[in-house]
């Protein structure tokens, strides 16, 4: 039995049962962008995962809302999400980021939609293996893909903590900057106040003199 093969037909079964969207939008400010997908029949798993990368304080409204206008879900100023939600009803689906509220900043949103089907690809039987083998082949196949699910969503989490965390690194460091040049112009304002000070009490000894 030639397992690499086997492996591979597996992993491309698991792939097939899955259809996801992952893109990365920038949202203007004052802006409303929504976004489609359609599920073929009831009781499809949908997937959403949405953060907010970079601008003003990481933060966005979103809406979810099915067939016949009924909204599924809906959060304000929210930084991230992951929802899993049963489509009850087959039809057109569309996820709404809202940043009208925002009055300058644009945003940066990183989001995935993705319609899965619970039922699992019937897998071809091979030659040389018992239906036991592939069993257990096919549970340890299905294991490793919801690790990598896993794994991708841990990076994407640790991706959208290393932005905020580098935006409060250089608003702290443009703080610092900004104050240091306050702090060296008020030095300077003092020396030539004490200059000027200093030049009118040695005017005003040498003219009390004459």
């Amino acid at each position: 039995m030639r397992l690499p093969s086997l492996v591979a037909g597996l992993l491309a079964c698991a792939v097939t049962n899955v259809a996801a969207t992952a893109l990365t939008y920038q949202l203007a400010a004052h802006e409303r962008a929504c976004f489609y997908t359609e599920t073929k029949k009831d009781g499809e798993k949908v997937a959403f995962y949405f953060a907010v990368q970079s601008g003003g304080s990481f933060d966005v409204d979103f809406e979810v809302e099915g067939p016949g206008n009924k909204i599924i879900m809906d959060g304000q100023k929210e930084r991230q999400g992951d929802f899993v939600f049963t489509a009850n009803k087959a039809g057109e689906y569309s996820f709404c980021f809202n940043n009208e509220f925002s009055t300058f900043a644009e945003k940066f949103v990183d989001f995935e939609i993705a319609v899965e089907n619970e039922k699992r690809a019937e897998l071809p039987a091979k030659q040389g293996s018992s239906p036991e083998q592939t069993s257990v082949l096919e549970e340890s196949i299905f294991k490793i893909s919801g690790q990598l699910s896993t794994i991708s969503r841990n990076q994407k989490y640790f991706r959208t903590r290393e932005n905020r965390n580098f935006s409060t690194v250089a608003s702290t460091e443009k703080r610092i900057v900004n104050f240091s040049m306050i702090q060296i112009g008020l030095i300077i304002c003092m020396g030539a106040l004490q200059v000027f000070v200093v030049r009118f009490f040695f005017q005003g000894a040498r003219k009390g003199y004459v």
